[in-house]
């Protein structure tokens, strides 16, 4: 976090030359050379001596080497627990920016994907047994959903990391005459924390974030494993492109895919979630060292999310989507049993009764190894008098699917209309 703390001491030392705390010459000296060595380090000239602590000491052992006594003065009116506080925070701020950022693209790549599928029928499941036939557009944007309410968490998550620590002290503040709100404004935050205790002493926005990172994750991993579903034998919904595939130690026909390595990653987030709860849960005010463990663990669930979700992304923008075997499938397993059932019930049979009677079709058709729509109307009407040839076309895939006109269904004028919107709601992520 060395950018983050070199900025933040940049603004503190403006603050206390502004509010004549230390000369104004002299916060002059500290904020030039502080950007001095920024530039340096991000040049690779400089080497981090490890017996300096971290990275806060680093800094400040490289400035007075530079500028002698006065770099001495840049600690006043601070202590390395609001430091830390502020550096961790700015440092979370830029990281959910470019999370969101690669959020918003999943959510437009699945969205498009959603458009190019309105009409691809596959089948629905429940227990992962066939229930009702859907589309492929309308599976794939209950995850848009998903990640959206994932792309709101960090959002919201923003908010409550973009307040300021610095001038808290190391608990109890400080008789110079800070000015906070000049920090905070320099800094681009939004507010200053209003107790200098709880200002040093929680971490609730790390734990915040690693619980958002946490349901991206798990949200990523439900998704890989319906795709490692789809791309089995068994299925053949999907082929992965060789680029997000890899082979078997011993086993020349097999291909494994990269999901399976993001199914295993979430595990890892979510056991950086469990440490930091565990961490601050028997912690009395205000700082403690404990709290050093906040940092590992939200820097590897950061490079964790910036490496699964690209390679997510990528993954199914490239992925062949064979459709006439995801509707082949939507064929079997009595899928449209549903239908006929509420067909029955529309030509006035009590929907107990139409249950029944479709039981029983389904039953014959097992032990004769058809569909619903093998049957003939004769073996029909051997169960109920009621059926007619309109039968057939209540039972039709496409019937199925495009007469769940209610909001939130798979039928194709509601789905556009929320890819439409959700187009929309994707130029207005920020």
């Amino acid at each position: 976090m060395y950018k983050e703390d070199i900025l933040g001491s940049c603004a503190h030392a403006a603050m206390l030359g502004k509010q004549n705390i230390i000369p104004k010459e002299d916060s002059d000296l500290i904020i030039k050379t502080l950007k001095e060595i920024l530039a340096d380090i991000e040049a690779g000239k400089v080497t981090f001596d490890e017996k300096a602590e971290d990275i806060h000491m680093n800094v400040e052992t490289i400035l007075i080497s530079r500028i002698g006594d006065v770099g001495k003065r840049l600690h006043t009116g601070r202590s390395r627990n609001d430091q830390v506080a502020l550096d961790i925070r700015m440092y979370l701020k830029e990281q959910i920016v470019d999370i969101k950022a690669l959020v918003k693209e999943l959510i437009t790549v699945l969205n498009n994907i959603a458009e190019r599928n309105i009409n691809t029928v596959m089948p629905g499941y429940t227990h992962l047994q066939n229930a009702q036939p859907v589309t492929l557009a309308h599976h794939v944007l209950a995850y848009v959903e998903m990640f959206k309410r994932d792309y709101d968490r960090l959002s919201d998550t923003y908010k409550r990391t973009n307040v300021m620590p610095l001038g808290s002290g190391a608990l109890a503040a400080t008789t110079y005459p800070l000015d906070r709100e000049f920090v905070k404004e320099q800094l681009g935050f939004d507010a200053i924390t209003l107790d200098s205790m709880d200002g040093v002493s929680d971490r609730d926005f790390v734990i915040e974030l690693l619980s958002a990172f946490s349901m991206i994750m798990m949200h990523l991993s439900r998704f890989c494993e319906e795709i490692i579903i789809w791309n089995s034998q068994q299925y053949k919904f999907v082929e992965m492109d060789d680029a997000y595939s890899t082979g078997s130690s011993i086993m020349p026909q097999k291909k494994t895919r990269y999901g399976r390595l993001i199914r295993g990653k979430t595990g890892r987030v979510y056991g950086h979630l469990m440490a930091m709860l565990t961490v601050m849960k028997g912690i009395p005010l205000a700082y403690n060292k404990d709290m050093q463990e906040d940092k590992e663990g939200v820097f590897d669930a950061v490079d964790t999310l910036k490496m699964c979700l690209p390679v997510f992304t990528r993954m199914v923008d490239t992925m062949t989507i064979n459709k006439d075997n995801m509707r082949n499938a939507a064929r079997k397993g009595f899928m449209n049993a549903t239908d006929a059932a509420d067909w029955l019930v529309k030509q006035g049979v009590p929907f107990r009764d139409a249950h029944a009677i479709i039981g029983q079709l389904v039953l014959y058709s097992i032990n004769n190894n058809k569909n619903l729509d093998d049957l003939t109307l004769d073996e029909y009407k051997a169960v109920s008098d009621v059926f007619t040839e309109d039968i057939y076309k209540a039972i039709d895939l496409d019937t199925c699917v495009n007469t769940r006109t209610v909001p939130g269904g798979p039928s194709e004028a509601y789905i556009k209309s929320l890819i439409e919107l959700n187009k929309k709601c994707i130029e207005n992520l920020k």
